[in-house]
């Protein structure tokens, strides 16, 4: 809801068109669906089932997945120097946070929470894909907006059947800002930059980012 209300608000301050063509609303469900509901919901639960330090291990697959796809889905050229750069990337991911004991961290998944985190690495290498092909009808602004609005609404029904509107109303001061912080830097601004940066640069170029994430 943050992260929604954000993005209307830049939108209205920028007088971005708000008006999506027909054609594209298909591809902006699935966004939504995938990018923000069932990510969220991915990551919130695995994150409850598994720590920090694993999570961040296994995001660092979502560059091979990303480059994978968008060779065979979107014809970007996968050059030897890029796919060795991944590699090691990736490497370096399980170097560090398996304290110099690589064996450790290659026994992931473990549990339940790393296999859900594991399928969100998956589910997020498919919204990045999506997501270039939505670039080419519309500006990453009013997609980015929309498909957070549609995640909206598909994660309300869910969180108002579990009580959410009586938890919320309970929260203390320092939740809030967490949720605000969340909401608005790591939903609004964080979807927001990550479709204008693939508006901008290739989609492994991008993914290959992440790396910096478990750090």
């Amino acid at each position: 809801a943050f992260g929604a209300l954000s993005l209307i608000i830049i939108a209205t301050i920028r007088r971005q068109v708000w008006v999506v063509p027909r054609a594209a609303w298909p591809s902006l469900l699935v966004a939504g669906g995938l990018g923000v509901f069932l990510h969220q919901m991915l990551q919130a639960y695995g994150l409850t089932m598994t720590t920090a330090v694993r999570t961040g291990w296994l995001i660092g697959i979502i560059p091979v997945w990303s480059a994978l796809l968008a060779f065979f889905v979107l014809g970007e050229h996968l050059r030897r120097v890029r796919v060795l750069g991944l590699l090691v990337g990736l490497a370096g991911v399980v170097v560090l946070l398996s304290d110099g004991q690589p064996g450790v961290a290659l026994q992931l998944p473990q549990t339940r929470g790393d296999l859900l985190i594991l399928a969100s690495t998956v589910n997020w290498a498919v919204y990045t894909v999506l997501g270039r092909r939505i670039l080419s009808r519309l500006d990453p602004l009013p997609a980015t907006m929309a498909a957070m609005v549609v995640g909206l609404v598909l994660l309300l029904p869910p969180a108002l059947f579990a009580g959410a509107a009586s938890e919320l109303m309970q929260v203390s001061l320092n939740a809030v800002l967490a949720l605000l912080f969340l909401g608005v830097g790591c939903s609004a601004l964080a979807y927001l930059l990550w479709f204008a940066a693939l508006g901008r640069a290739t989609t492994s170029s991008v993914a290959s980012l992440l790396y910096f994430e478990p750090l």
